[in-house]
């Protein structure tokens, strides 16, 4: 699991961040209970006992993590809010600095704005917050096999080329840094 999740994290920042929203989802659906984590999840992996006990490992970490920053009902890991918070950074710059990065998000933000009137008056976080909801909600609409829109679809790959775009410039930006 952590190679996972540290492999999504190196190659789509936006990838890693809604693959953990799922990690904190799937531990709540299990109300943080350690035994039936290890029981139910962990324990159907088709893999060694040895890698069992990493991955049982890597969620128990989760889970303290989780319980630790108070979010085991709701919430991200501070982690996750912290890289939104950078993603949303390189946005604005990007806005100001990139046209192909500019058109990208003219074609998103209609949408952004209809989700920002559909939550009549609730704090749906930045513009890049709102992207990465859309797509993970879609994710979870047909996940739990919801029939989901057009119009639901055509904001998801509005946003998912948002979150592709910057993810790419995030890695670029963080490959130079560490050279």
């Amino acid at each position: 699991m952590q190679s996972v999740a540290e492999n999504k994290k190196s190659q789509n920042i936006a990838e890693y961040i809604i693959y953990m929203y799922q990690m904190e989802d799937l531990i709540r659906s299990y109300q943080g209970n350690a035994d039936e984590i290890k029981t139910f999840v962990v324990e159907k992996y088709p893999v060694s006992e040895d890698e069992k006990k990493e991955i049982a490992d890597w969620y128990l970490t989760l889970l303290d993590q989780m319980k630790t920053q108070d979010i085991l009902e709701q919430g991200h890991l501070d982690e996750l809010n912290k890289l939104v918070g950078e993603l949303a950074q390189l946005h604005w710059r990007l806005l100001k600095t990139d046209f192909t990065y500019f058109e990208v998000f003219g074609k998103a933000k209609p949408f952004i704005l209809e989700a920002v009137t559909q939550a009549e008056g609730l704090v749906l976080g930045s513009e890049i917050q709102i992207c990465l909801n859309g797509v993970y909600g879609l994710l979870l609409c047909r996940l739990l096999g919801k029939k989901v829109s057009d119009e639901q679809s055509k904001a998801a790959d509005a946003y998912g080329d948002i979150l592709s775009t910057l993810s790419y410039h995030y890695r670029v930006r963080n490959s130079i840094s560490k050279n």
